[in-house]
This record gives structure tokens, C-alpha cells and sequence, in this order.
């Protein structure tokens, strides 16, 4: 696919256009996908997250990229990286949402080592962080299969959080 960031066996992740909102929709209206979530967001909510989207490519020549299955052209999440807060710090964090229908097909996982490459190898970061819900297993095994491990649980988003990382000289897997 052209104007892609990046490619996985099975996935070209670009960049997120205004156009993705009703993609996007089918993620954030989800109150399953969302449960990990404050709750789910309005059609102007999601417009607002892809603006917020756009203003980190603008600021860091980074953010979350819209994921696209090689084989349908379907829309399958999004996948990316975003500068975050923990602690009074700037973190870099590989973040990841899919649609549930793709669930459970390692769609995240894949997404989610490309991302940490690019943000290694291309990016030249030194390390990298996820934020998980204690309680969203499956985002959190996503991370440890990315080769992240819990570091700490910190308060953030007035709730506790799993503070996932990972150094540019660390083995993954």
C-alpha cells in the first residue's frame, strides 16, 4: 500500500486521516472494546482523537496508524506511537486498539513489534513504554509478547495503571 508507514506480514499501518473517524467509530462506540476505557466516545470525541492524532505527527513525526489487513483492505485498528505522562516524564508508548472482530488473531501483537522496531531502528528511542489496565489481560499479554515487562503500576487517568517497557538493548523475543 502506498503512503504507508509501515508493513507486517499482513498489515500496512499509515497514517489517520479525518476520513478514518467512521473506522474508528466501530472501535470507540464498542463499550466491550472500550470497557478498559472511560467509557466510549461521541462521532466529535473520535473526531477530537484524530486531531490529537494528526497534532503528534505535526509535534513528533509520530502517532497512532491506522492498521489495514494486506489481503481485504479492511480497517483492523489502530497501532502506533504516542508521547505520554508517567510520573512527571515523557514516555514514548506503543499503543494499540483493534476491532473485537479481529480479536485473538495476534493482530495486535504484529502491529505492536513493528511499531517497536520502527521506534528503535528508525526512531532511534532507547526505550519504550505501554500503559495498561491491570485488569485487560489481553492488552497486557499483547505487551509481554511484544518483549515488554512490568516495570510498575502507577496513578494515572485516576486509576492504577501497568507501566510496561522495554530498552533498545534488550532481547526480545
Amino acid at each position: 500500500m502506498r503512503d504507508s508507514i509501515l508493513e507486517t506480514e499482513r498489515m500496512f499501518l499509515r497514517q489517520m486521516e479525518m476520513a478514518d473517524v467512521d473506522y474508528l467509530m466501530g472501535i470507540f462506540s464498542d463499550p466491550v472494546a472500550m470497557r478498559y476505557y472511560p467509557g466510549i466516545k461521541s462521532w466529535q470525541e473520535v473526531e477530537e482523537w484524530v486531531r490529537w492524532t494528526l497534532a503528534s505527527y505535526r509535534d513528533h513525526g509520530f502517532g497512532l496508524w491506522v492498521a489495514i489487513l494486506k489481503d481485504s483492505g479492511e480497517f483492523a485498528g489502530q497501532c502506533g506511537l504516542t508521547v505520554q505522562e508517567v510520573e512527571g516524564k515523557e514516555e514514548v508508548e506503543i499503543g494499540y486498539l483493534f476491532l473485537r472482530e479481529f480479536w485473538g488473531r495476534g493482530l495486535a501483537t504484529e502491529a505492536a513489534t513493528a511499531v517497536r522496531d520502527h521506534g528503535f531502528h528508525k526512531l532511534g528511542y532507547e526505550r519504550l513504554v505501554s500503559l495498561v489496565d491491570p485488569r485487560n489481560l489481553a492488552s497486557r499479554r499483547v505487551a509481554e509478547k511484544t518483549g515488554l515487562t512490568l516495570e510498575k503500576e502507577v496513578w494515572k487517568w485516576n486509576k492504577k495503571i501497568c507501566v510496561y517497557s522495554i530498552s533498545k538493548d534488550e532481547k526480545a523475543p
